[in-house]
């Protein structure tokens, strides 16, 4: 028999409601034996005692239900965003105020002695910054002779310079969805949805599903995670190519990397029967650390990009209403296809004329094939009211919530986009918990910093940037914030007989914590100091912990 570690902290927090609390924790072969007192663990048999939590507090990993690892590669290129963003390496990269600063950061990028022959840049967002928006005007004043290619914030719409849209083809006439036409009916070198950005990469030669998942960028992913308390991550859009899941297996297999990774399947870039197809052939290849299995669907865009799709009346602003990535009228089949195959969907939908519409066809596709535990998960799920959360409890359908966007956008929703009645609405964890809809929150690293405590912290405290609170009757208590980012992201990814709680049975995967977020309480738990990770029962520190 395999000796039994106990591991003695200042406090475990357990999410197992059984037993909520705890300060010894004994691991065996990497699971957890059981938390309880030190005399009741010894029962165990041989086993040895592990200080060196000694003051810590202990929690389950947490566990990121919308993430990308493109976490990990976007730091290769310029960062361009409105607020100030930490880097893997624990480095600050500063925000830019305005387009003007924007094009200044670029042009210092293409200018310097080692400047790519592309210039790429991410996190830009025209919604912060009054007047007109970017055009590609703006940035051939980055350069005429290197593509310049910025990706917004939410990664569904870019704006590129001339070149690029030479060497894409693109002109007012080209018949592409998402293509913005200045007043003359030419190409102003904003491109919104999928379709124009794939067209783009493709003509610059940047294929983000390769970089991705290449070796440093998937260390800087665990790196981003283990800084945050992150143990599981998903990776929530991945076409999943024979070399990046090469990549996954050899990365994810070493020893001592730090993550577990669940790869979604982009299911809604292929046929929906050559998707099933590839799937199972994903699932065979699975491993404790890297979980194929589950499929992501994109059914609109952005509500801060104004490319969601919302019911009458619209935008608050009046801006047209968005886009479509899915053919509406293709989405009941297509969510039927994969379901009749066993396969467990998550549909990105952040208007609510987006969530009806999936929600209708779920509906479908279960009266269809009747599946108590099919546990589709709606993503984002952003402008649901209380009747589609009815809905979703009656039919059992999960929502992972971006409770972020109400700090990093809630301003702009309130004022812009939904107005003030729907913003008070929006990501309505509350709710969702007083109806019984199984729920998590998350991040969308890198869209929103990867940051599991903050993300908790906004479901709480519902602060936007300019402190407003909207929607108080939506708060959630502590324990119900930590609960969504442990038990409630397990549940939602079907892995919540193996995580997000501290029992007998459970992977030893866990969140270490310099302070404890219960004597911090709602207004501190951004503030909470991460030591590190375990995995397995092995522990990882930060860089620098004592």
């Amino acid at each position: 028999m395999s000796k039994t570690t106990i591991f003695r902290a200042r406090r475990i927090i357990t999410m197992n409601p059984r037993r909520p609390f705890a300060d010894h924790v004994a691991v065996r072969d990497g699971r957890i034996l059981g938390a309880g007192s030190l005399e009741e663990l010894a029962g165990w048999g041989e086993w040895e005692l592990d200080e060196r939590l000694a003051d810590k507090v202990v929690m389950p990993g947490m566990i990121e239900g919308h993430a990308h690892a493109m976490e990990g590669s976007v730091w290769q290129d310029v960062y361009v965003g409105p607020y100030d963003r930490r880097a893997p390496d624990g480095s600050i990269h500063g925000g830019c105020d305005s387009i003007e600063a924007a094009v200044a950061r670029l042009r210092a990028a293409a200018e310097a002695p080692d400047a790519p022959e592309t210039i790429m840049a991410w996190g830009f967002d025209p919604i912060y910054f009054d007047g007109p928006r970017m055009t590609r005007h703006d940035l051939d004043r980055v350069s005429t002779t290197k593509p310049v290619i910025v990706v917004h914030a939410s990664f569904h719409i870019v704006n590129v310079n001339s070149l690029v849209l030479e060497r894409a083809g693109i002109t007012g006439a080209t018949n592409v969805q998402g293509i913005v036409r200045d007043g003359n009916g030419e190409a102003n070198g904003e491109l919104q949805g999928m379709p124009a950005r794939f067209l783009v990469m493709d003509a610059i030669g940047r294929d983000h599903f390769a970089e991705m998942t290449r070796e440093t960028a998937l260390w800087n992913f665990a790196r981003s995670a283990r800084n945050a308390g992150v143990t599981t991550s998903t990776d929530l859009a991945n076409q999943c190519p024979d070399h990046a899941v090469e990549n996954l297996l050899k990365v994810t297999g070493e020893d001592d990397y730090p993550l577990r990774i669940v790869p979604a399947f982009l299911g809604s870039a292929v046929p929906a029967e050559q998707g099933v197809a590839r799937v199972r052939e994903l699932v065979a290849k699975s491993t404790d650390k890297l979980r194929f299995g589950l499929v992501k669907l994109i059914s609109d865009g952005s509500i801060q990009g104004f490319t969601a799709r919302l019911k009458w009346p619209g935008y608050y602003n009046g801006q047209p209403n968005g886009l479509w990535y899915m053919d509406p009228d293709e989405i009941p089949k297509i969510i039927a296809t994969y379901h009749a195959a066993g396969l467990q969907v998550h549909i990105h939908t952040n208007g609510d004329q987006a969530t009806e519409t999936v929600i209708d066809a779920i509906e479908m596709a279960l009266r269809a094939r009747p599946d108590a535990d099919a546990r589709f998960t709606l993503q984002h799920c952003q402008m649901a009211h209380e009747a589609h959360f009815r809905r979703m409890a009656r039919l059992g359908i999960s929502a992972n919530l971006f409770a972020n966007h109400i700090y990093y956008w809630g301003d702009q929703h309130y004022a812009l986009t939904m107005g003030p009645e729907r913003a008070e609405r929006m990501n309505a964890t509350g709710t969702a918990l007083r109806l019984g809809v199984p729920f998590a929150i998350h991040s969308d690293a890198p869209i929103t910093p990867l940051a599991p405590l903050f993300t908790a912290w906004c479901a709480v405290n519902r602060q936007t940037m300019s402190g407003r609170v909207l929607g108080a009757s939506e708060c959630l208590s502590v324990a119900d914030a930590l609960r969504a980012v442990t038990l409630g992201a397990a549940h939602t990814l079907k892995l919540d007989t193996e995580l997000g709680s501290i029992e007998t049975g459970k992977r030893a995967d866990f969140a270490i914590f310099d302070d404890d977020p219960f004597d911090l309480g709602g207004a501190g738990l951004k503030d909470v100091r991460v030591w590190g990770t375990a995995l397995g029962g092995r522990l990882f520190p930060c860089d620098g912990a004592a």
